[in-house]
């Protein structure tokens, strides 16, 4: 298809967007997506999330997590037009320049709608739930539409994959309450920027983000893409969430086994 065959057309990286995102742990960049190229994408994922969602309680009987955002996983096995988004090798091909790697696979895909009137995303790590041997994971952060602040873009804490704290904790009240104190006593530098309609933002899997709410009478609908090295290993399970992502995103690996189940096909570069 020609819409896919213009995913793979590459985005021209910069050598300072690569020193920003190596130090900081996060970049964002403009304009790698054109509106049109997202609107072709945005109605599809909309109709998936809310065919493939669970949730009907009132946003009012919610917890603080429940209100963050509707979830819905691996949308590539189940629509070829999302698939053709998840499997661009302009993305693939960011991701591994980002992480100075040579080859980058899919862990998963994830759609995340923030309802109009939805709460906070609590500060969190994402590598926290990933039982993976290394640091070299990285998710692509795609908004659907123009995000200003008021609807809740992505909020990174600069320099935060170098700690190690907050690497123990779930997401909820707890780690928005503790982040935000420590980050307000130390004068944590944090980019809460809006987004154009094509930006796109890369973080690794342990730098801290949240989001403020969506205050608008618009829902905030994103795309994640979440890419590890090729060649990643299984680590041992060491929460509850490891054995539910390993079920769920890898199934048959073995503990010290190179990740590459069928769920976790090579992204780039793709081999013929």
């Amino acid at each position: 298809m020609a819409e896919a065959a213009a995913l793979d057309e590459p985005y021209s990286l910069s050598d300072y967007q690569r020193s920003f995102f190596t130090e900081n742990g996060y970049v964002k960049l403009k304009a790698v997506f054109s509106a049109g190229e997202l609107r072709r994408y945005r109605d599809v994922i909309a109709v998936e999330v809310d065919r493939r969602n669970t949730r009907s309680k009132p946003m009012a009987e919610r917890t603080t997590y429940e209100k963050a955002f509707l979830q819905v996983t691996n949308l590539w096995r189940t629509d070829d037009v999302v698939r053709e988004l998840v499997f661009s090798r302009r993305l693939a091909r960011l991701a591994a320049q980002l992480m100075g790697v040579c080859g980058v696979r899919l862990y998963h895909d994830q759609a995340l709608c923030k309802e109009a009137g939805g709460g906070i995303t609590p500060w969190h790590a994402d590598q926290f739930y990933w039982p993976l041997s290394s640091e070299h994971t990285c998710t692509a952060w795609i908004p659907l539409q123009k995000t200003d602040v008021e609807m809740g873009p992505m909020v990174f804490a600069a320099r935060s994959h170098r700690f190690e704290l907050g690497r123990d904790l779930e997401i909820g009240d707890e780690s928005e309450r503790l982040l935000s104190e420590v980050f307000a006593a130390r004068r944590f530098p944090e980019d809460d920027g809006p987004y154009d309609m094509g930006d796109v933002s890369f973080h690794y899997g342990w730098t801290l983000h949240h989001t403020g709410p969506n205050q608008t009478s618009r829902p905030r609908s994103a795309m994640t893409i979440i890419y590890m090295e090729d060649g990643m290993r299984l680590a041992p399970a060491q929460r509850r969430q490891h054995l539910a992502d390993r079920e769920a995103f890898m199934p048959g690996v073995e503990v010290g086994d190179v990740i590459k189940s069928p769920l976790n096909p090579v992204l780039w570069p793709q081999r013929s």
